[in-house]
C-alpha cells in the first residue's frame, strides 16, 4: 500500500496547491470556490478570481482542507469545512439539509493525473474525517457521485465515489432522486 504525507493546506503550503491544481484551478477555472457561491457569481469569477478568493479563505484558520504529498511531491487535495462553508449545497433540492445538528462536509476531490486510482483519494477521505473530528466534527457528509456501470470520466467523481465512503465508515442517509445521495460518517 502507498503512503502518503497529508498536511492542511496551510499558506505556506498554498504554492503546493497551484502546483497541483495547475493553471486552470483543477477543473475550468474552480479552485474549490463551487460549492461556495452562487452559480452566476461562480461563473463571473471563474479562473484568476477564483484563485484570488480560495487564497483569501485559506489564510483564515481553520484550514479549508487537506493535501496529500508522494515523495514530496502535491498528489492530492479535499476540501472538508463546516457545512455552512458550502452554501450551494442548501440551494440544492437533492443535497439541502437533512436535519439541523451541525456537520462537516467533504465536498470535493482533486488528485494528480498521474496517479488517480492510486488510493489517495481514500487517504485523503480518511484523513478528512480525522481533521474533522479533531476540530470538534460529531457528523461528517459527502456527496460522492453514485455507483453506475463501466468507468465515469474523472471530471464527475470531483465529490469520489460512493465506493470510496462506504470503505470509510460513511453510510447512505438519504437519496433525493437518481443521482447523487448524502452520505454520512457518526463520530
Amino acid at each position: 500500500m502507498i503512503s502518503y504525507d497529508i498536511h492542511p493546506l496551510t499558506p505556506d503550503r498554498w504554492g503546493d496547491l497551484e502546483k497541483l491544481f495547475g493553471l486552470r484551478g483543477a477543473c475550468s477555472g474552480c479552485w474549490c470556490m463551487y460549492w461556495r457561491l452562487s452559480r452566476s457569481q461562480f461563473d463571473q469569477q471563474k479562473g484568476e478570481k477564483n484563485r484570488l478568493a480560495f487564497n483569501e479563505i485559506v489564510k483564515k484558520a481553520p484550514a479549508p482542507g487537506l493535501l496529500a504529498y508522494q515523495n514530496g511531491e502535491p498528489a492530492g487535495w479535499v476540501c472538508v469545512a463546516p457545512r455552512e462553508s458550502f452554501p450551494t449545497l442548501d440551494r440544492s433540492r437533492v443535497l439541502k439539509k437533512i436535519d439541523d445538528q451541525p456537520v462537516w462536509s467533504v465536498v470535493c476531490f482533486f488528485i494528480a493525473k498521474k496517479i488517480r486510482s492510486q488510493g489517495v483519494s481514500k487517504a485523503l477521505l480518511r484523513a478528512a474525517v480525522e481533521y474533522a473530528r479533531e476540530h470538534g466534527a460529531r457528523i461528517v457528509e459527502g456527496y460522492p457521485s453514485p455507483a453506475r456501470y463501466g468507468r465515469l470520466p474523472d471530471a464527475f467523481v470531483y465529490t469520489g465515489l460512493e465506493s470510496a465512503f462506504a470503505h470509510a465508515g460513511f453510510v447512505k442517509a438519504v437519496r433525493r432522486g437518481k443521482g447523487r445521495a448524502i452520505w454520512r460518517c457518526q463520530l
